[in-house]
């Protein structure tokens, strides 16, 4: 996560000198222009965040099935025994 926020961080000073290379001897356009590049990181950070949460839930998600499965394997036998019992008695006789 460090080396992520890191590697941001590079890339929006990489951008900054960029945006100084692109509008030489103007300030005003310069801070405007670093501006935008910090808003599109910013918004570049949000995602990847996102995903990571995202990606996050995802492997939780997964390893609780997995924890559960056989649980779940199990009351679906009970479940399917109790089905058997109760048409037993349902069915009449013939």
């Amino acid at each position: 996560m460090k080396a992520s926020l890191l590697f941001l961080l590079a890339c929006t000073a990489v951008l900054a000198l960029g945006a100084r290379a692109d509008t030489p001897g103007e300030p005003k356009a310069l801070v405007q222009k670093v501006q935008e590049l910090a808003q599109k990181a910013t918004a570049m950070a949000k995602d990847a965040f996102s995903r990571l949460r995202e990606s996050e839930a995802a492997q939780q998600a997964r390893q609780w099935l997995s924890d559960n499965a056989e649980l779940a394997k199990q009351r679906l036998v009970w479940l399917k025994e109790q089905l058997a019992e109760l048409w037993k008695k349902k069915t009449p006789d013939v």
